[in-house]
């Protein structure tokens, strides 16, 4: 199973992320607020993940990590 790894501390909430994913199980979390003052991205089922790592790629801060 696929692991992803979010730095929310340091995602600025652009969701390019969340536009990648083909699964589509990632949104920006509207109710967590990081040290910086945006709402970061979060997984919604892990499990469901696909490794594809698009969401590593497309973001320009490079918060995601994604591990087989």
């Amino acid at each position: 199973m696929a692991k992803v790894t979010i730095n929310q501390d340091r995602c600025k909430g652009c969701g390019l992320c969340v536009e990648a994913c083909p699964k589509k199980i990632l949104v920006i979390d509207e109710n967590t607020v990081n040290a910086k003052g945006y709402s970061p991205a979060a997984m919604t089922d892990q499990s469901k993940c696909i490794a594809c790592a698009f969401c590593a790629r497309m973001c320009p801060d490079c918060v995601i990590t994604v591990e087989k």
